[in-house]
């Protein structure tokens, strides 16, 4: 069996035997307090195909959090719209306040490194490869400095989805190659970083009409955020009762 396969596999045993779900009486004293910081580009800050900005994937995590049994106890959205891998690295060097945040959080979603690659591609397309690279790096070094900063967090990585679905056939194959070695690249962080990653291309490909329903605008609907949310929240679930099974083990000792 595959170690993804086998986590999922005790994941849902332990499930039955400690439900995420909490009733609406749910004591909120004995709920366990989460610290969520989301940090990321125009899609954590919820910006839409039309232009407004709403709830993004990161809001509709939060909603998840507060219906299971968990309490929010901080969530702060550091997502700027036109951020690259270069300003998210520099906020984690930097910026004291985010630092500050990161430093106390429980779990932490991440999506960065699509408008690098945009700008390349408008800017210089025959070398939009080493944007990858750069990307590659920077996120090396967001993710070894979470770390440092706090060696505890649950830190979440999304993948990206296909931005461009109504492009014509010819230029989707040259797209293709450059979103999936960009997400390649994500993933390897992740995975050597100790973090998890989190995929969304195939399931916003299932239905782009609702999803991105702007030919002109790469961003999500409501509704395609919330099925990023549901991605991430996933990957959050099996971390939460990998969590319960610890604090039980702890208890026993």
């Amino acid at each position: 069996m595959k170690k993804s396969a086998l986590r999922l596999f005790f994941a849902g045993a332990v499930m039955l035997a400690f439900p995420l779900n909490g009733s609406a009486e749910a004591d909120q004293k004995n709920k366990k307090e989460i610290h969520y910081v989301a940090l990321g580009d125009s899609l954590a800050a919820g910006q839409t195909p039309f232009g407004q900005m709403d709830m993004g994937y990161a809001d509709y995590i939060v909603k998840k959090f507060k219906h299971s049994s968990y309490k929010v106890a901080d969530y702060d959205n550091f997502g700027v719209p036109g951020y690259t891998s270069v300003h998210l690295k520099n906020d984690i060097l930097y910026n004291q306040n985010v630092r500050k945040e990161i430093s106390e959080a429980s779990h932490i979603t991440i999506d960065i490194g699509a408008v690098d690659l945009l700008i390349k591609l408008k800017t210089d397309p025959i070398h939009a490869p080493d944007a990858i690279a750069s990307v590659s790096m920077n996120l090396q070094t967001i993710l070894s400095t979470i770390d440092q900063l706090n060696p505890d967090v649950d830190v979440f990585i999304m993948g990206y989805y296909n931005p461009f679905p109504y492009y014509p056939q010819q230029e989707q194959a040259k797209l293709e190659p450059l979103l999936t070695a960009l997400n390649n690249q994500i993933e390897y962080r992740a995975g050597t970083n100790g973090d998890h990653y989190v995929g969304t291309k195939e399931k916003i490909a299932n239905n782009y009409l609702e999803y991105l329903p702007n030919p002109q605008d790469i961003h999500l609907s409501l509704s395609g955020y919330k099925v990023v949310a549901n991605q991430f929240w996933k990957e959050i679930k099996i971390q939460l009762i990998m969590d319960i099974i610890k604090d039980y083990d702890l208890e026993r000792k």
